[in-house]
């Protein structure tokens, strides 16, 4: 239906008020068909906010998607900054362990929007937790709101994290 409606909607040319509509429209067009209206950064900001899960996790779509916002934001290494990690908002669902664990803390709150993860980004998030390397400190240090802003990722904690975290 959505892909339907995006050729609708652009039939007659790119609208210039493309950010007004729905963020999950936006999955069915590409950076270059945006660019009109305004800038990759943009586009993969307003992507980062759709439902992803319109399109299939593994499908190429999606990997598309996910390569064009890295090349978008000049992203050449794993490691994402915090900037970049608001922008690829739910995009991070689709990062590899690699690139969870390059960039420490900065991708938890994205990836806490997550509804699945792969192996390879459970013991990456795991890891990073672990690690206590992140804003929100080690899980011994952690308040109610702190689990209250990573509990999608409760589910991937593993026993030794979650005793450590103070009752």
């Amino acid at each position: 239906q959505l892909s339907c409606l995006v050729k609708l909607v652009t039939l007659h040319g790119i609208p210039k008020d493309l950010d007004s509509y729905p963020k999950d429209l936006l999955l069915f067009l590409s950076p270059s068909d945006y660019a009109a209206t305004g800038s990759c950064r943009q586009y993969f900001a307003n992507i980062g906010k759709a439902n992803l899960d319109v399109l299939q996790r593994e499908s190429s779509q999606r990997k598309e998607l996910l390569s064009e916002a890295l090349e978008c934001l000049k992203i050449s290494s794993t490691q994402v900054n915090k900037e970049n990690a608001e922008i690829l908002g739910r995009l991070v669902c689709d990062l590899s362990g690699e690139y969870i664990r390059s960039s420490g803390g900065n991708l938890l709150k994205q990836l806490s929007q997550c509804d699945s993860f792969l192996p390879d980004q459970e013991e990456a998030i795991r890891s990073v937790i672990s690690s206590g390397n992140t804003t929100f400190g080690a899980p011994a240090a952690w308040s109610a709101f702190t689990l209250n802003v990573l509990s999608g990722l409760i589910p991937v904690f593993d026993h030794s994290i979650l005793q450590k975290i103070p009752k």
